[in-house]
């Protein structure tokens, strides 16, 4: 890591956390005290500070309502049995941000802003980290487009911020998927790959779809032939079949590379699996399934974790589990929470110590 940035720091008078339940927590519903605020003018980053949480003050004319040049990371912070705070894998993150920023035509954010800044932003709110199992502060770093002007090119000037939201599970029960054969999530060539804000609102119309009859979210399917696995609603996803972990690859840059998907890879091979990161068809899956190989399916994310999917469905055919046998993603999910809460060994260095 750079040498640290002079961060201004102005606490909040009173905490707001004695008002909150963090025995029973929505995901992204409570914030913390303070957020992180810097801002990119002239070429270059100032006015890096932490204050207390609070609205922000913006023209109408921001170029990001109208031009949507905006992207986030979300990341998560644990606390051990001792109440020690560790982050996991910020790094991975942070890398992953400024790809998605140069996609967008946007600046890096540099790693003094984004990696102190969120380990002394977490430091001043660790207290707002559940010490429950499966709970977590989630962070989301952001940055977006800050020029009062309304027109078509990159802006000048841009918003970094970090805001902190204590959280507990994300999907709390197995899900149903529905197969989605006419939208499409990305294209080859597109921004898939990018953690920009576009791709989440331009899916919601199909997984809006899908609920009305009766599934929890979508399957996506490639832009082309409309029968090669993308993802799973805003998760990547995996698929069991014979002693293997299949999970779409990132070639084509239609994927998001995502850090629990890494994680995941590397926990399957220590469980022995083969991993395949490769194009994988939805009529390998539908014959997979015919034929008794097609064991669990589940998706994998920062906000979810692990995922468990209960039923696909493909146009008339319905493919239905029954989740309570399954023993790989209940233990996948097992180790990753237990690395993250200090029970098993971090062998890999995952996690980072808030001090």
């Amino acid at each position: 890591m750079t040498a640290a940035m002079d961060i201004t720091i102005r606490k909040a008078e009173t905490s707001k956390l004695k008002d909150i339940n963090l025995e029973n927590l929505p995901f992204g519903r409570y914030f913390t005290d303070h957020m992180l605020e810097a801002d990119y003018e002239n070429g270059e980053w100032k006015n890096v500070e932490i204050k207390p949480y609070q609205p922000l003050l913006l023209e109408p004319s921001l170029a990001s309502l109208h031009y949507g040049q905006a992207i986030f990371e979300g990341i998560k912070a644990y606390k051990n049995s001792d109440g020690e705070a560790f982050i996991f894998r910020p790094q991975d993150n942070f890398r992953r941000f400024n790809i998605s920023a140069e996609r967008m035509q946007m600046p890096a954010v540099p790693e003094e802003i984004f990696m102190d800044g969120m380990n002394k932003l977490i430091a001043l709110d660790k207290n707002w980290i559940p010490a429950k199992f499966d709970h977590s502060l989630y962070i989301r770093p952001f940055m977006f487009s800050a020029d009062p002007v309304i027109g078509v090119r990159p802006s000048e000037t841009y918003k970094f911020m970090i805001i902190l939201s204590p959280t507990g599970p994300y999907y709390s029960a197995p899900m149903r998927i529905y197969v989605e054969e006419h939208f499409v999530r990305a294209s080859p060539g597109g921004v898939g790959y990018a953690k920009a804000a576009g791709n989440y609102g331009a899916a919601m119309y199909a997984t809006a779809q899908a609920k009305t009859k009766g599934y929890d979210q979508v399957l996506w399917m490639d832009a082309i032939e409309h029968k090669y696995v993308q993802e799973c609603g805003t998760m990547n996803v995996f698929f069991i079949i014979g002693n293997k972990a299949i999970t779409p690859g990132l070639e084509q840059g239609t994927i998001l590379d995502g850090v629990t998907r890494q994680s995941s890879i590397t926990l399957l091979q220590e469980m022995g699996f083969i991993v395949e990161e490769r194009d994988l068809g939805i009529d390998e899956i539908t014959d997979a399934y015919k034929s008794g190989q097609l064991h669990e399916v589940f998706g994998t994310g920062t906000a979810a974790t692990i995922s468990l999917i209960k039923e696909l469905k493909y146009k008339n055919f319905e493919m239905k589990f029954d989740v309570e046998k399954w023993k790989t993603a209940p233990m996948l999910k097992s180790w990753l929470t237990d690395i993250r809460e200090g029970r098993r060994e971090d062998k890999y260095g995952w996690m980072q110590k808030i001090d």
